[in-house]
């Protein structure tokens, strides 16, 4: 288990933002993230999980405390059951799945970070949620200080929700079991139309495995959503506002004020969500409030590519960062009347 004093986070973060932490810890096994989690809170030591650092805005100050980094590996397929390592970086996990002919994670292809995370955020793109597949989720509990083996429906999954994030200080995930499924080489069904519209097929059709993947990461890839060291648009933690979900009263008030702004011919996006809740989206809002596409002046801009991802041009800071997120928050909310939450998790700071 290394160990580091003073140590950089900005490098661990695919912002590349952050202050340094007091104290870091790689562990590589099960064993030494548990023993690293209960020395800290043996202490009373504030304690940071860092997987792949997609999802993460560390403020410039940094952490005082321990940051632990979950390095483990653990790539294991019986039959149609996939169980990874919380380490294990998650698109190199996709693209095995597809390589053995198995379904059910394939247009998550290209998001960056680890597998670890992947419960806790309930993560999901183009039609699929890893909720769909997820069958168990091995975690540390910090309360009863035992492993535990939590069901899909202990997760208490939701939109971009779990169990995990709702109480983020219980439980350290260490292993993440998928039952997938062998369709004989086929994607699973496809429910996303933009992703049905790039195959030319219709929505709840099954498309070859590969084409599928490598379809998924063309997109995404055009939205600068695909990691590249060399392209300041994928410095960001993706998707930095979660797509709204309104009541039906919330709404209709919603389409009113986008009547009296862009007029009545106008219809903004709308997805039932269930429970008498509509889903809109925070990329249309934030668009039609004026934030575009490369939107910004200083260090920290809209990407070139999608108004979604919040991005570090090279020289920002955590605080530019949050500057740019307050104002398309500021400015969606006086539009709209609608306000936008963060999907990152925020270390010592806030919006």
């Amino acid at each position: 288990m290394q160990e580091l004093h003073d140590a950089p986070l900005a490098p661990l973060t695919t912002f590349r933002l952050g202050g340094p932490a007091t104290r870091l810890v790689t562990a590589t096994t099960d064993a030494e993230v548990i023993a690293a989690v209960r020395e800290a809170d043996d202490s009373g030591t504030p304690l940071l999980l860092i997987g792949g650092g997609s999802n993460l805005v560390i403020g410039d100050k940094g952490f005082d405390g321990t940051a632990l980094h979950i390095a483990t590996r653990g790539f294991s397929l019986d039959g149609t059951t996939l169980e990874l390592a919380a380490g294990e970086i998650w698109t190199d996990a996709v693209a095995r799945t597809v390589e053995a002919g198995l379904a059910g994670v394939e247009c998550l292809a290209g998001i960056p970070g680890s597998a670890g995370a992947t419960p806790i955020q309930n993560v999901g793109a183009y039609g699929q949620e890893v909720s769909a597949t997820i069958s168990e989720v091995t975690a540390y509990d910090r309360r009863s200080r035992e492993t535990v083996a939590l069901s899909n429906a202990d997760c208490a999954f939701s939109y971009r929700h779990s169990r995990f994030k709702a109480d983020p200080e219980r439980y350290v995930v260490l292993r993440v079991r998928f039952e997938l499924e062998d369709a004989g080489g086929l994607s699973a069904p496809l429910r996303y139309a933009e992703t049905a519209r790039a195959l030319g097929v219709e929505a709840g059709d099954r498309v070859p495995l590969t084409t599928a993947r490598e379809t998924v990461l063309k997109l995404r890839a055009g939205k600068g959503m695909v990691l590249d060291p060399e392209d300041h648009d994928t410095w960001s933690a993706g998707s930095f506002f979660t797509n709204p979900i309104l009541t039906d009263d919330q709404f209709a008030a919603f389409r009113s004020r986008v009547a009296e702004r862009l007029g009545d011919a106008v219809e903004p996006p709308a997805f039932p969500a269930g429970d008498g809740r509509v889903k809109t989206s925070a990329a249309w809002l934030i668009d039609r409030a004026g934030f575009t596409k490369g939107y910004g002046t200083g260090p920290a801009r809209i990407s070139t590519k999608h108004t979604l991802a919040l991005t570090n041009r090279g020289e920002a800071t955590t605080e530019d960062l949050l500057a740019l997120a307050r104002e398309v928050v500021a400015g969606v909310h006086d539009a709209f009347g609608v306000t936008l939450v963060n999907e990152p998790v925020t270390v010592g700071v806030s919006l």
